[in-house]
């Protein structure tokens, strides 16, 4: 079992970064596919980038190319680097993991079993 903390989130322009850092707790981190979820006002939540045990990732929708995801399994965090925000950024970052045997990140729509309480990313324009 695992647990994760988010850090990181905060208020800035467009076209800024922000590095957000997920900390888990637990047993076979290294083991694990971690996964970043976004939850914007009004809206449900999505994945938008995942990285597999091997370190292999994977994007989705307009954040390839902005966001880079990459783990540290000795200090057990991952960290996703968000580059160029724009205002649609905005909202709760939450990452998931789930004990996953494959070198390849879960399909999209996978059902992660542990979660963080999410940090909080506010993108002005």
């Amino acid at each position: 079992q695992l647990q994760l903390v988010e850090s990181g989130g905060g208020l800035v322009q467009s076209g800024g970064s922000l590095r957000l850092s997920c900390a888990a707790s637990g047993l076979f981190f290294d083991e694990h596919a971690i996964a970043w979820f976004r939850q914007a006002p009004g809206k449900e939540r999505e994945e938008v980038v995942c990285i597999s045990r091997a370190g292999n990732d994977a994007y989705y929708d307009s954040v390839e190319g902005r966001f880079s995801i990459s783990r540290d399994n000795a200090k057990n965090t991952v960290y996703l680097q968000m580059n160029s925000l724009k205002p649609e950024d905005t909202g709760m970052y939450y990452c998931a993991a789930d004990r996953y045997w494959s070198n390849a990140c879960p399909p999209r729509l996978h059902e992660y079993n542990y979660w963080g309480q999410g940090t909080q990313v506010t993108v002005s324009s």
